[in-house]
C-alpha cells in the first residue's frame, strides 16, 4: 500500500468497519505499525486506529490538507 509515505498527510479512505459498514473518511496518518493505521480523523476530529486490511482503497488529498 505504501501508506507510511504518507505519516504526516492527509489521505481519503473507504473503510469497512468490524461490523461490516462501508464510510469514506478523510485522514491525518500518524503511524503505521503492527497493521494498523493511526490516524486523526478530521470529521470526528480525533484520534482513530484504522486496521490495514479494512482499508478498502485510499487516495492522497489534493489541494488544501490538515
Amino acid at each position: 500500500m505504501h501508506l507510511e509515505h504518507y505519516i504526516g498527510r492527509e489521505i481519503e479512505i473507504i473503510y469497512e468497519d468490524r461490523r461490516g459498514e462501508i464510510t469514506q473518511r478523510r485522514i491525518v496518518v500518524r503511524s503505521i505499525r503492527d497493521g494498523v493505521l493511526h490516524a486523526t480523523c478530521m470529521k470526528a476530529k480525533a484520534w482513530r486506529p484504522f486496521r490495514l486490511e479494512r482499508i478498502l482503497s485510499w487516495q492522497p488529498v489534493k489541494g488544501r490538507t490538515a
